[in-house]
């Protein structure tokens, strides 16, 4: 695949509109928004690093599978085109809906101290980094002792998607992990 720019007009976000596709369900806030934009306007040639993936369909139009974000900031920029990559009209729904969910995955864990040390935290901010304010990480990395875990329960708590990503960011508000904020607010 080939990158291509596409004109704004003829890209449409995720509203479910391929059939067997569920709208994007990803959301994003007023601070976040603002973050994102910031980052296209600071850096964007980075654009054409990570690119919309778009799926063709009729007319001449396309829907954005990833990057449904970037499209709205690339909007309120008043932007004229988008670099994108163009999925092949014969990929399965199965494959759209992989690719939707993987482009907003964050395989990985943030090894808070090396940022706290290594990195200056007022541009990690500026770049859009959550950075949780007055949590001590010097542990978070090390390895963890497994035999403590029978001694551990596991409470399961089930959201609608869209609810999910709400208590997500209030928790993230509160600390640098769910588990944390969770304790915290129990004030234990």
């Amino acid at each position: 695949m080939i990158t291509t720019n596409i004109p704004l007009s003829q890209l449409e976000p995720n509203r479910g509109q391929v059939e067997g596709l569920p709208k994007n369900p990803r959301i994003l806030r007023d601070e976040r928004f603002k973050a994102l934009k910031k980052s296209i306007e600071d850096d964007p040639e980075m654009l054409e690093l990570r690119e919309l993936l778009v799926y063709p369909t009729e007319g001449g139009q396309y829907v954005v599978i990833g990057g449904n974000m970037r499209l709205r900031v690339l909007q309120d920029l008043k932007a004229e085109t988008a670099p994108c990559k163009v999925i092949p009209a014969e990929t399965p729904v199965e494959k759209l809906k992989a690719y939707a969910t993987k482009d907003n995955v964050g395989f990985g864990d943030w090894d808070w101290d090396a940022l706290a040390n290594e990195w200056d935290g007022e541009q990690l901010a500026d770049w859009g980094l959550d950075i949780p304010i007055g949590q001590d990480f010097s542990d978070k990395n090390k390895e963890v002792d497994t035999d403590a875990f029978a001694d551990e329960s596991t409470i399961k708590l089930v959201y609608t998607l869209s609810d999910y990503e709400k208590v997500r960011a209030a928790l993230s508000k509160v600390a640098a992990t769910p588990e944390q904020a969770v304790y915290k607010l129990l004030d234990l």
